[in-house]
């Protein structure tokens, strides 16, 4: 299969496919032509528009792909540089809370700890909830099992 090639501008125009003909063939003036060939050169011609549909396709796509994936990189850098600023954002809660007990330092950090691992604690909670609903695929289990059977059948058949 031929690939479409890129121009080497880097331009956003179509790339060319130079196997598919995609010019006007030369009208026959004689009409003599066979019903065989005219099949042949209506299945050729049909070959031909699948093929340039389906590598059109695929140049479109590849080039949503790669849109998708660059976009998901800046989504993920910024889930990072989010999870990063968290730990100011618990020192600043934990000052905060040394403003009420200015005395007691370590009691602004320890009521912020604690405060994470509750967090924590409901989110393990509500996560275990969850995937304990998950279920078995059971007709696809129940499926397997049948063929198995039917295998198993055909081989002690065929013994």
């Amino acid at each position: 299969m031929t690939r479409p090639e890129q121009p080497a501008s880097g331009s956003s125009t179509p790339p060319v496919v130079p196997s598919i003909p995609l010019n006007a063939e030369p009208v026959r003036q004689d009409g003599d032509a066979s019903v065989g060939s005219l099949v042949k050169e209506v299945s050729t011609h049909v070959s031909t528009l699948v093929r340039a549909e389906v590598e059109l396709a695929k140049t479109e796509i590849t080039a949503e792909v790669k849109k998708g994936v660059q976009g998901s990189v800046f989504f993920v850098v910024a889930g990072v540089v989010a999870l990063f600023s968290l730990f100011f954002f618990f020192i600043a809660v934990s000052e905060a809370f040394n403003l009420i007990w200015p005395t007691q330092q370590w009691a602004g950090y320890a009521v912020t700890f604690g405060l994470m691992i509750l967090f924590a604690g409901i989110m393990g909670l509500l996560g275990y909830l969850k995937v304990r609903k998950i279920k078995a695929p059971e007709r696809t289990i129940e499926s397997a099992k049948e063929s198995v059977a039917v295998f198993s059948r055909g081989r002690s058949d065929a013994a």
